[in-house]
């Protein structure tokens, strides 16, 4: 035991731990997640042999939080948000609620008060961050529209957290009001609010420019000390000065750091890093749970787990498809909400804390936690084979493969303003196309016009296989993150060694970047009307110039 070195000591064993059992998991064709669940049981209290520290696997377990979320804000903007508000706002209010009755009937259907079976039902709806995202960036599903719309309901129950976070202990508080609960709520929306102010009108000045001035000195140490300082220090911050959690801070921080040309290069940089504490979260889970809840209560933990897979997947399905979304979306966002995680662990802790809730009901929420956690990848396995026997999904990925006498033709990736605007063209003068779009209303009108289109993301190699890339002349990707668009060019060139792939950049990092990851050749709108300018007034146009 280092007992001079704790915090060494939980780190190391820890890994050691998940790799042994992560990579037996992987052999046995289960989900590493599993192994590192197992690692956590192992080394935790309630299984005999080396215990580790259970406080600190729980605040490096909050870093992959804050890392993991960090990177997700890399991948959006205000405006992506904003595009799925309908769908996300309404779905995570409605499933929440419904989750949180069936939750509290349960609890006092076993006896409960109506406080600990309410406190109970609240911790059974939220879905896990880590969870969720892992399972969306494996499978390639972060960036297409039903991860955004997951993402999306993802924060708006995040919300409704910091503010339970604030009115349950209100609430348990002895004589409290309803002045006083109405006064905490107003100060909590105020605090939100002030921190997205400051985010908005400062934040998206600063970070973007400091991170900016550190890449000049061309030392690559100080640009990812400067990524992980400004993640973690923007979520400590938010939570030191707005009482917002850790990762609400570091979404919004990461959100803010997209608007930078350097934003690929940074989610590149933190990726090490976040994977790592992100097995460590999962460990921190296995730790907490004691495995004799499942004999003391069998019936109970079979309830909640069925509450929490069964019932979050029916409600979530049946609102995504009554708010006219598509068989498909509505299967993706159901089972990427499945489980639940850290909030309900943070929930119950609290409960426990302010001595209202039943002793069991926190064993349950741990251990009905690490069955949706198990389950979960066997979920979306389920989804995939049912999506890809409707022609939804072929190969896990995209819809609707073309036909198998295509060739010679581009394939378009990405049907914004740059993608559409070369379909039609190409349309135009006859050349065969295959538009890859992740938007099925997109997807759907392209085919409702006579043409080929398949419905997915380009950087999933069963999308370019279904778009016919052996085939093919060319890729064009119109995609406008660079990013994105540099995981669809690496996958289109492991595919297609020979293929002749074309994009866009907004600047010479973006050039740099995207021909590192195989690009033919990276289009820079200024560049690009520079040299018409040019070839206008009779002048060679400055193909080196274009170039750099």
């Amino acid at each position: 035991m280092l007992h001079h070195a704790p915090l060494i000591e939980m780190i190391a064993v820890g890994l050691v731990a998940a790799f042994i059992l992560g990579f037996a998991a992987q052999k046995l064709r289960l989900s590493p997640i599993v192994g590192y669940l197992a690692a956590g049981l192992l080394i935790g209290p309630y299984t005999p042999g080396f215990v580790g520290d259970v406080d600190l696997a729980t605040q490096l377990s909050e870093i992959g939080v804050i890392l993991l979320m960090f990177g997700v804000g890399l991948h959006f903007s205000f405006k992506e948000l904003l595009a799925v508000r309908r769908v996300a706002l309404p779905g995570a209010i409605a499933q929440m609620t419904v989750a949180t009755a069936l939750g509290t009937g349960l609890g006092l259907l076993l006896g409960w008060g109506l406080e600990g079976a309410l406190l109970f039902g609240l911790a059974l709806s939220v879905a896990s961050t880590v969870v969720m995202l892992r399972a969306l960036e494996e499978r390639q599903l972060l960036d297409t529209r039903a991860g955004h719309i997951a993402v999306g309901w993802l924060i708006v129950e995040d919300l409704a957290m910091v503010i339970a976070l604030v009115v349950v202990p209100v609430l348990a508080g002895d004589g409290a009001t309803g002045g006083e609960l109405a006064g905490e709520l107003a100060l909590t929306v105020l605090r939100v609010g002030g921190f997205v102010a400051l985010m908005w009108f400062v934040g998206r000045r600063v970070i973007p420019w400091t991170l900016a001035r550190v890449a000049d000195t061309g030392s690559r140490e100080l640009f990812t000390l400067g990524v992980l300082a400004i993640g973690l220090g923007v979520a400590v911050g938010a939570a030191w000065m707005f009482q917002v959690s850790f990762a609400l801070g570091a979404f919004f921080a990461g959100m803010i750091l997209r608007e930078s040309d350097l934003s690929h290069r940074a989610a590149e940089d933190s990726l090490p890093l976040r994977d790592a504490f992100a097995v460590l979260f999962f460990v921190a889970v296995g730790m907490l749970v004691d495995p004799s809840i499942v004999l003391r209560q069998p019936v109970a933990l079979l309830a909640t787990v069925a509450i929490i897979v069964g019932g979050k997947f029916i409600i979530a399905f049946g609102l995504v498809r009554m708010l006219k979304y598509s068989r498909s979306m509505a299967l993706l966002i159901a089972v990427s909400l499945a489980q639940i995680g850290e909030f309900s662990f943070i929930l119950v802790t609290l409960g426990a804390d302010l001595e209202i809730l039943h002793e069991d009901a926190q064993d349950l929420v741990l251990a009905g936690a690490i069955i949706s956690i198990i389950l979960n990848p066997l979920l979306f396995a389920w989804v995939a084979k049912i999506l890809a026997r409707k022609n939804a999904l072929p190969d896990d990925a995209g819809a609707g493969p073309v036909s198998s006498e295509a060739t010679g033709h581009v394939i378009v990736v990405g049907y914004g303003r740059v993608g559409g605007r070369v379909a039609k063209a190409l349309w135009a003068a006859e050349i065969p196309v295959v538009v890859i779009d992740d938007d099925e209303t997109r997807v759907q009108k392209i085919r409702d016009r006579g043409h080929e289109a398949i419905l997915g993301n380009a950087a999933r190699a069963g999308v370019l296989r279904s778009a016919g890339i052996g085939a093919a002349r060319a890729v064009l990707v119109g995609i406008p993150d660079p990013l994105n668009a540099g995981s669809v060019i690496a996958k289109a060139r492991e595919l297609a060694p020979d293929m002749d792939i074309v994009t866009r950049g907004h600047g010479t990092r973006d050039v740099e970047y995207l021909e590192s990851q195989g690009a033919s050749r990276v289009l820079v709108g200024v560049h690009e009307v520079a040299d018409l300018m040019v070839e206008r007034v009779g002048g060679p146009p400055n193909e080196s110039e274009a170039r750099a």
